[in-house]
Parts: C-alpha cells; sequence; structure tokens
C-alpha cells in the first residue's frame, strides 16, 4: 500500500497509521520546513521526502491506495475576517490538493483545515464531492482545537470523550514558573482561564492568560507557542509549559520532535494535527481492504 501526504510536516498522519498497526509499503511526504523534515526522517528514516506539492506529478509516482493532508489556512480562518479564502496567496494550495486528488484518484482521502466561513467550506466539499465532518480535539486530548476533516473514509463519527485535563499531561517538574505583581493587579478570572492586561492594552491577548489545570488548554498556536500555553501552576504562580507537554496537547509521542530547537518544536507543534483525531478518522480503514486481517 502507497501512501501520500501533502503538507506532511512532522508526519502526524504517520504516526496515527503507526499507532493504529496499519501497514504501508511506501510513504510519499511533500513538506519544504527543513525542521519538520529533519523530525519526520529522525522518526521514520524510510519516508519518501518529494518538496513542494507545486513540484509532483502523478506520473512520477506509483498508485495511490491513501492521500491526505492539512492544506495552509492562514486566509481561511473563520476569525480573519479580511482572509482572502481559497484565493490567499498561501490557502490556495488546496488546489494543488484538489489537482492530485484528480490525477492520482487514490482509494481514499482527507483533507484537514480550519473552521471557516461557510462559502469556502462549500466550495472545498463540492470539489472534493464530501461534506465535512468538525471534530474538537477536546474529545481525545487537553486541547481545544476545532478543525474541518474532508474524506470519504466510511463511518466517521464524533470521537468519545477521552476526559483529559491539562493536569493530566504535565510533567512533574515544570519547564519555567513566572509571576508579576501586576499580573496580579489587573487579572481578572473566567471560567477556563485568567487573564490579564499589565500593558494597558485595553484588551486581552492570547499570551496574557492562563489555564486552569482542571480544565482544556487553548488552541496550540502556530507561532510564539511558549508564551500562549500558559497554566495556573498556583495562586499568583504560573507555569509555561515545555515541549513534551505541548507534544501531550498534540497527542504526539513524547520527546518525538527532539533534535530541533524548542522554538521550532513548539512551532512544528503548533501547526501539525492532534495525532488521535487521526487514528479516530483512519481507523475506519482496518476492516478494509488491504487492512482487514486474514
Amino acid at each position: 500500500m502507497n501512501v501520500l501526504s501533502l503538507f506532511d510536516g512532522m508526519s502526524c498522519g504517520q504516526i496515527a497509521l503507526n499507532k493504529l498497526g496499519i501497514k504501508y509499503d511506501n510513504y510519499f511526504a511533500s513538506e519544504i520546513d527543513k525542521y519538520a523534515i529533519q523530525v519526520t526522517q529522525k522518526n521514520y528514516p524510510k519516508t519518501k521526502q518529494l518538496g513542494s506539492v507545486l513540484d509532483i506529478k502523478a506520473d512520477d509516482l506509483p498508485k495511490i491506495y491513501l492521500m491526505f493532508g492539512g492544506s495552509p489556512c492562514q486566509d481561511l480562518s473563520k476569525a480573519k475576517t479580511d482572509g482572502e479564502g481559497l484565493n490567499g496567496d498561501r490557502s490556495n494550495l488546496f488546489w494543488e490538493f484538489a489537482r492530485l486528488l484528480k490525477e492520482l484518484n487514490p482509494k481514499y482521502f482527507l483533507l484537514e483545515n480550519v473552521v471557516m466561513k461557510k462559502e469556502w467550506a462549500d466550495i472545498i466539499s463540492k470539489e472534493l464531492g464530501v461534506e465535512p465532518i468538525e471534530i474538537n480535539s477536546n474529545l481525545v486530548s487537553a486541547q481545544n482545537r476545532r478543525r474541518m476533516y474532508w474524506t470519504n473514509i466510511p463511518n466517521v463519527t464524533q470521537p468519545k470523550d477521552k476526559g483529559i485535563f491539562i493536569k493530566d499531561i504535565l510533567l512533574y517538574k515544570p519547564l519555567q514558573l513566572f509571576k508579576d505583581e501586576r499580573i496580579e493587579a489587573t487579572k481578572v478570572a473566567t471560567k477556563n482561564y485568567v487573564k490579564w492586561d499589565i500593558s494597558n492594552k485595553g484588551y486581552y491577548s492570547q499570551q496574557d492568560r492562563a489555564y486552569y489545570k482542571d480544565g482544556k488548554m487553548c488552541c496550540v498556536p502556530k507561532s510564539q507557542v511558549k508564551s500562549k500555553v500558559n497554566v495556573i501552576e498556583s495562586d499568583g504562580i504560573y507555569r509555561r509549559l515545555s515541549p513534551i507537554e505541548v507534544e501531550r496537547l498534540q497527542t504526539v509521542p513524547d520527546d518525538y520532535t527532539s533534535g530541533v530547537s524548542d522554538t521550532q518544536r513548539y512551532n512544528m507543534l503548533g501547526n501539525g494535527w492532534t495525532a488521535d483525531v487521526i487514528v479516530h478518522i483512519f481507523k475506519n480503514m482496518i476492516n478494509l481492504e488491504p487492512y482487514k486481517p486474514k
């Protein structure tokens, strides 16, 4: 069985396949970030890197059974009111996914992206011929991460809630603790976190909050992760999450991203998938050919 992963990142799709014990002959990956490639090759040295999706030609590949990817979402986010949608500089790479889907005609496919405006989701649905299912990673992890998944893999439903909270993913020894009298002077408690405004901006940025241990973390962001995933350690004392703790938020094996700088580890985790959501989707292939046990 041959697999093609577009926008492969650190190969979370490969993590999911291996967690399920699904065997494959070749795993072809399209990725351009050198650090993500380095981490992938460390963990899965047999991965066949293809470079940019723009350079992939169907005629150069064998028959692909499973194709998947999470095309860039910078211009699609529902929170971004001025986004250009599928015409944006990065998000228009969706059309490369659609091109290769038509050219390769794999048995099964999966596309992941952010929750977006209905008009853009409808375009994707029409192009792929399937409607998406929205899944929040908080059902399988300690992180709120709403995402849309378009797939022709049958019988994909909502995962059962595993009941995982921030306290369940913390290491015994914190990476870094911090406190600030200005935080205590300006903090406001909400249901899920405390927030503060020590710069008198008049609004609360993502890095200006810390989450309760018995709750769920915010969506791991794509940049400046270390300063944006804070936890309340105790009254007036706050905790920065380590790369391993962020790996656990994304249900990635401990130290999977080691070997590059912490900054790059955080960034690729923010760009990655919650592996156990992909496990949940891919498990529906186990009783299908060629996976069905003999």
